[in-house]
């Protein structure tokens, strides 16, 4: 494999990354992004495309799974036996005459987006092989860009099934079988447990199963942080966007950056009352403050905090409706205060400046 580069720009050709594959060589032109519904995992992904300048190029496809009935207890599954049992359950639902419990059937991505989600396609990689080996004579080669682990399985096929004229790149480490991808984009803290502190936190029999590979450097990118969206034109072009409602606040502006649980942080309401006391003994030293919640946090969290602040006059809390000020407030923000468990909402603020 050779790496991606960026070229010199021919006369009258828009910027583009050439891919080297197979010893085949050609223009990129398209990309096919595979999401997993998660804004996080998908903007890793579409923070890659406007580097490569290939912006407006992208066709964003979701992986689904089953929901309802007992489809939530069936996550652990790969996709495609998830849905395989799901379908074999109710059939013998139907043949047995049993009530479907409302919403069982249902297929969807893993989180729900409240606007653009009927206008996403679903991600069949026979499908998209497919379309890539019937335009490659027209469109050359087809870029494929996956994060997140319920994406593998319909990348890596992709690959398999058209691997001359379709090169892969995996944001977010598989764990196994690498020599499955072209590329993979990783951060560093994935490879935590590699270091002698984290395999100690590891029990030695389980540190062959859980411990992730270090493959050979021509398959790697290692990052400091997450790939994301917040590029010096994205930040220009928010802090346009909302100049009438963030330039008028008093100055410096805080910005708080709520997220939700992982394996090693539940949140709880000693952590809201936690992140309570902090605030407060910061909040005289700020002109203006904007909190912002996770569609992760949970709801005992975010009330406590509404129940705090939402008399404060200072103090200003997003509340879900509307259109969601993130951005902007990484364009206008003075400080930020990010809960850890978000890589992606610490690699944006980092890259502000502020």
């Amino acid at each position: 494999m050779r790496p991606i580069r960026l070229p010199e720009l021919p006369i009258g050709r828009r910027s583009a990354a050439e891919v080297f594959e197979a010893g085949i060589y050609g223009i990129i032109k398209r990309v096919v992004v595979i999401g997993n519904g998660f804004s996080g995992a998908e903007n890793q992904c579409i923070g890659l495309v406007r580097a490569l300048g290939l912006s407006g190029c992208h066709t964003l496809y979701r992986v689904t799974r089953p929901r309802g009935g007992i489809n939530k207890w069936l996550h652990w599954l790969p996709v495609s036996l998830h849905k395989k049992l799901d379908y074999v359950m109710r059939q013998i639902c139907i043949y047995s005459g049993v009530q479907v419990e409302a919403g069982w059937s249902k297929v969807v991505p893993f989180t729900i987006e409240k606007t653009g989600l009927s206008s996403v396609i679903e991600a069949d990689a026979k499908q998209i092989a497919m379309m890539a080996r019937d335009t490659f004579e027209k469109e050359g080669p087809l870029l494929v860009i996956a994060s997140g682990r319920y994406t593998i399985s319909v990348a890596s096929s992709i690959k398999r099934l058209a691997t001359e004229i379709v090169f892969l790149v995996q944001i977010q480490h598989p764990r196994s079988r690498l020599n499955r991808f072209d590329l993979v984009i990783t951060p560093q803290h994935d490879y935590y447990p590699l270091t002698p502190h984290g395999q100690r936190q590891i029990p030695w029999f389980l540190r062959r199963w859980i411990t992730p590979r270090r493959p050979p450097d021509r398959h790697m990118v290692l990052t400091v942080g997450a790939l994301h969206l917040a590029d010096s034109a994205a930040l220009r072009s928010a802090a346009s966007v909302w100049h009438d409602e963030l330039a008028p606040l008093a100055r410096p502006l805080l910005v708080v950056n709520i997220g939700g649980p992982t394996s090693s942080c539940q949140y709880g309401a000693d952590l809201a009352k936690q992140l309570i006391a902090m605030l407060q003994n910061v909040l005289w030293s700020c002109g203006s403050v904007r909190i912002s919640f996770s569609r992760r946090t949970p709801e005992k969290v975010s009330k406590i905090l509404l129940k705090e602040f939402s008399s404060n006059p200072k103090v200003y809390i997003w509340d879900g409706e509307g259109p969601n000020p993130h951005m902007g407030h990484l364009a206008w923000a003075d400080a930020f205060v990010i809960t850890a468990d978000s890589v992606s909402m610490l690699s944006e603020a980092s890259t502000t400046g502020s």
